[in-house]
């Protein structure tokens, strides 16, 4: 457990009355890290866990190194009828094992017993709700990488979850704290265009809330929250959706099949700016504002405007379903 202030600069004080500087040194050294979180993860089938792992196990000044927290148990999870998922899970857990000491623990409730913190990886949003369900009945601040879920329904009732037992969450796609998202937001926009990869999953009811995920997220880290309405138009390399915020502001998003770097068009009142595409990015961005949350318990994304992506997904899916008339969030 971390050590207090006050019982720690009780102690130093008199070690070094003792003139015992070897003895202030060690002390120091463990209160550092015991302070460290404990940290653990449900899902083991996503790229973003070894990536993740290696900038929080890693030793301080390393390359991309985040301070303050440790993935410490991981528990498998993986969803069979997902390739992408069964195909890629043991392995990921077997590298974070082997190369960064994490254990391997049978259920969620093992891990529970372990940890302070919980990143919630799962690449199948379906299945988000089930295991978020016991995090939260365990009172562990959790951040839910994306999608938060499958359905707009089982994304509501994870935040009602939340707010009933007092565990603080976020969920946000690394494309917001990315270059575009980080040097093309401005007060002043009066809308803007993004792009990236739209493929999509066919057990996902949100065909969106899959890959296209994360264009979406750049677009409210560029428009903010307050859309009313979408329309959709789907072809078969591409889908264009539009929103019109209530301000009377336009966003577009242009999911592109397979796959596309990302990019942004922002307009401004005497000013286009767009951005040269690019891949993603860096996760060391995220990772950093996960550790924050996890410190500070105080999520970096509002959870309202998590909740209004996934209504933007769910009217413009919606929308597709009746052939692209505009479809007014829920």
């Amino acid at each position: 457990m971390p050590v207090s202030p006050t019982v720690y600069n009780a102690f130093v004080t008199r070690l070094f009355l003792n003139r015992n500087r070897l003895a202030v040194a060690f002390f120091a050294a463990l209160c550092a890290h015991s302070a460290d979180l404990r940290i653990g993860i449900v899902g083991t089938d996503t790229s973003h866990v070894p990536a993740f792992t290696q900038m929080l196990n890693s030793a301080d000044g390393a390359k991309d190194h985040v301070p303050g927290g440790r993935v410490v148990a991981a528990y498998k999870g993986g969803s069979k009828d997902i390739e992408s998922s069964i195909s890629r899970v043991d392995q990921y857990a077997e590298e974070v094992r082997t190369k960064w000491g994490v254990e391997i623990v049978p259920d969620i409730a093992d891990l529970l017993r372990k940890v302070d913190v919980v990143l919630l990886t799962s690449v199948d949003g379906r299945i988000h709700l089930e295991q978020a369900r016991p995090i939260i009945a365990a009172h562990k601040p959790l951040f839910i990488d994306k999608p938060l879920a499958a359905t707009l329904e089982d994304a509501r009732e994870i935040a009602h979850l939340a707010k009933a037992a007092g565990v603080p969450w976020f969920s946000s796609s690394s494309l917001r704290y990315a270059e575009i998202g980080a040097t093309m937001k401005f007060a002043d926009a009066t809308g803007a265009e993004t792009w990236g990869p739209g493929p999509f999953e066919p057990h996902h009811y949100l065909d969106l809330s899959w890959y296209a995920i994360h264009p979406i997220e750049l677009l409210y880290t560029l428009l903010g929250p307050g859309c009313e309405s979408v329309t959709r138009t789907s072809g078969e390399n591409s889908d264009v959706i539009v929103g019109r915020w209530k301000d009377g502001r336009l966003g577009t998003v242009r999911a592109i099949r397979p796959y596309s770097e990302y990019g942004a068009v922002v307009y401004r009142p005497n000013q286009i700016l767009e951005a040269k595409p690019q891949p993603a990015g860096s996760y060391r961005p995220l990772v950093l504002q996960i550790m924050q949350f996890f410190e500070t318990r105080k999520p970096p994304v509002s959870n309202e405007e998590t909740l209004e992506i996934f209504a933007f997904m769910d009217a413009a899916q919606r929308s597709k379903d009746q052939d692209g008339k505009p479809v007014t969030l829920r």
